[in-house]
């Protein structure tokens, strides 16, 4: 360099290579937006007093803008999806911890091409402060942008194979095992189980409550049948279990779509609930209460994992470090079981 020539200033890319993060984290800790741990936080300031790195004025203010939104983001294709019961509660319970915040909601779908392309965008540009994922299957692209995301995200249940730092889910292992050891506690000896798909965590886990309160009553679980969590898709394992199991005398359904599904494969095929067959569900939608006979069920707290889901994001994009949450469940009984 030719003496009285002005020094380079260095880049942010060299003060991320030396701190050893990504540039992105690198940004995030320069400019003292959350969701960086306090170990990358410390490299990459001590990285900068080193190179003497200066931030960009203009830079800083685009890095720490905010948009005021957060995205609800649901692994699925069908815009019904949103007037499911389920999700219809998850965005009650969401939407009044965000409006407690000052945020807006913005729903997402994202199982096609395109809608993951969208989201993926999304998760790059900052087009929000964060986002909450849910109804992830296994090896789900979405895991994999959440975790390379420039925004602070919280999933909605956890996501197979994977222990995202902040998440919010219900005790579906417990749930389901309450469920079954009510079954047998009727004096029920041959229970199935229409489980959920078996590439969700929430399908795996709450077959494996109720395999389990089989086992520690001595009882031979019967291979389950695996729905979607339709009403069709429990309407049709029924079918199949009762042809593959005639003797069988309890079913547990991991969810009240499919329970429902369910009752009308037996009420066709002359079996009388509970006298013949009892059925428990999971969820405690409003279908179970309006089932015939009414359905007794795991109630899990649907609107409070949505607001509980929507604070953990609130803490986030405010700074905090919150940790993962369980949400209980409880058996109500009615006329099924």
């Amino acid at each position: 360099m030719a003496e009285g020539a002005p020094r380079r200033q260095p880049t942010l890319v060299e003060v991320a290579e030396r701190a050893g993060v990504s540039r992105s984290v690198a940004s995030r800790a320069l400019n003292n937006a959350p969701h960086v741990s306090r170990s990358k936080r410390e490299a990459v300031e001590r990285a900068a007093r080193q190179l003497g790195y200066v931030p960009n004025p203009s830079a800083r203010a685009l890095a720490t803008r905010q948009t005021g939104a957060a995205a609800l983001v649901v692994s699925g294709e069908d815009p019904s999806i949103f007037a499911d019961p389920f999700y219809a509660q998850v965005i009650v319970g969401a939407s009044q911890a965000l409006e407690e915040a000052d945020l807006h909601l913005m729903l997402c779908l994202a199982a096609s091409e395109r809608g993951r392309k969208r989201v993926e965008e999304l998760f790059r540009s900052r087009g929000a402060d964060g986002a909450m994922l849910m109804a992830l299957r296994e090896n789900d692209p979405l895991t994999r942008m959440a975790q390379e995301a420039e925004i602070p995200v919280v999933f909605g249940g956890r996501p197979v194979g994977s222990a995202p730092r902040w998440y919010v889910d219900v005790d579906n292992v417990g749930g389901a095992r309450e469920a079954t050891e009510y079954l047998v506690s009727l004096g029920r000896t041959r229970v199935a189980a229409i489980c959920g798909r078996l590439d969700t965590e929430a399908g795996r886990a709450r077959y494996r409550g109720h395999r389990d309160a089989l086992l520690a009553a001595g009882l031979d679980p019967l291979p389950p049948q695996e729905g979607d969590f339709t009403e069709p898709s429990g309407a049709a394992a029924m079918a199949v279990l009762l042809a593959d199991h005639p003797d069988l005398d309890g079913v547990f359904a991991a969810n009240d779509n499919m329970a429902a599904g369910a009752l009308r494969t037996l009420r066709a095929s002359g079996r009388a609930v509970p006298d013949d067959v009892a059925v428990v569900g999971f969820d405690d939608l409003t279908v179970a209460q309006v089932a015939d006979p009414p359905l007794t069920t795991v109630h899990q707290p649907i609107t409070a994992l949505g607001r509980e889901m929507a604070r953990m994001l609130v803490s986030l994009v405010s700074g905090q470090d919150p940790t993962p949450l369980i949400l209980p469940t409880r058996l109500v009984t009615r006329a099924s079981a």
